[in-house]
């Protein structure tokens, strides 16, 4: 059986390969745009306008949510299991089994999850794009992207300064496929991850790691949820 480290570095290497592909897409488009540089033009006075419109706000917004400048502990990969780095982590784990995969287009309509985070469900037609957010989108978004085989990191918008910047530091040397967001779902968690596994098809099932305290050992806990996750909802998008 391969070790944990094993594993860890053919998920690395094949993630590169998805990234690579991404790229060629994208440079792709680029030349697309680079022949309607008029329109690339007048798309940069737009942002530049809205910028200004937006003044100060936004930026301290992000600067406050999710501060710049931090740390973290290195995850441990000499953990043999997604089971061990959980418990290292003192987090649990759940999965739900997912009961249904319909698009809604009413943005207004509620939907009940069977967890907080939501792990799977119904969800609105068009997914949140994958990021850092200093304002959560709305959930129903949130679980359109799991659906795309991302993963979700949720924290507590009242940890201290500090450990939003570590986990800000965490996500921004991997962003791949990942969202951080504040929770709105009012969680039991100060930290949770979420992710929705494809089988069994045809809805899947739900996977959530909760961490009821922020610690340093938390990401060996991520880490691992997010190797045995990431790239692996019912319907993958790169």
């Amino acid at each position: 059986m391969a070790s944990r480290r094993e594993q860890k570095e053919q998920l690395r290497r094949e993630r590169e390969q998805r990234e690579a592909a991404v790229k060629a897409g994208q440079r792709r488009r680029q030349m697309i745009g680079y022949a309607v540089g008029g329109a690339v033009v007048l798309i940069a006075a737009v942002i530049a306008i809205a910028v200004l419109a937006g003044g100060d706000g936004g930026g301290n917004a992000s600067a406050d949510v999710l501060p710049d400048g931090g740390s973290y502990k290195e995850p441990n990969d000499e953990v043999e299991s997604l089971a061990a780095a959980a418990k290292i982590g003192n987090c649990e784990l759940k999965s739900f089994k997912a009961t249904s995969r319909e698009h809604v287009a009413d943005p207004t309509l509620k939907i009940k999850y069977a967890s907080k985070p939501p792990t799977s469900g119904s969800h609105f037609q068009v997914p949140a794009e994958d990021k850092a957010y200093e304002d959560a989108p709305d959930v129903k978004e949130i679980v359109h992207t799991l659906e795309h085989g991302r993963v979700i990191i949720w924290f507590r918008k009242n940890l201290p300064a500090q450990q939003r910047a570590s986990l800000k530091a965490y996500y921004d040397d991997d962003p791949y496929q990942i969202v951080l967001t504040p929770d709105e779902t009012g969680m039991p968690y100060q930290v949770a991850v979420t992710a929705w596994s494809k089988d069994p098809e045809p809805n899947g099932t739900g996977r959530l790691l909760g961490c009821k305290r922020y610690s340093d050992d938390i990401f060996t806990a991520i880490e691992a949820f997010k190797d045995e996750h990431r790239s692996r909802g019912p319907e993958p998008v790169p």
